[in-house]
């Protein structure tokens, strides 16, 4: 009698080895996700705010879609559509160094690339935008 290895002709058995593995590393990759957020949010919360002087050099939207399926209690299935869109502000610094934050004190719609004057940064945001006001000619 010959011994029997993992089957992957039979069905069954290459079931039983393959799903518990995906869903293993699903688990591993959603709870990585949100641990990876959740320091990045910390590590922002907690950096010190500066005040550098900068020019606004351009802005962007990142808008993200996100589709549930569910079934409700008589057993049809519904889907919700839900997205939520990330602002980001691009400053370049008298050094010549430019850098991307995230918006997360709703500047988008009250900066104008071109504009100058001392942003409010801390960490990977701005959080504030003091405008230079132009001299009249």
């Amino acid at each position: 009698m010959m011994p029997q290895g993992p089957s992957f002709g039979g069905g069954f058995d290459f079931m039983f080895t393959l799903v518990p593995i995906i869903i293993g590393i699903g688990f591993v990759v959603v709870i990585g996700g949100l641990i990876f957020n959740g320091a990045r949010y910390v590590k922002n919360a907690k950096s010190p705010r500066t005040s550098e002087y900068a020019r606004v050099v351009s802005k962007r939207m990142d808008v993200r879609h996100n589709t549930n399926h569910h079934n409700d209690n008589n057993g049809m299935m519904h889907s919700s559509n839900s997205s939520r869109t990330y602002y980001y502000i691009t400053l370049e610094f008298d050094n010549g160094e430019r850098k991307e934050f995230l918006d997360v004190k709703n500047l988008y719609g009250l900066v104008v690339e071109g504009d100058t004057g001392y942003a409010a940064i801390q960490g990977d945001w701005i959080v504030a935008f003091e405008r230079e006001m132009q001299q009249p000619l």
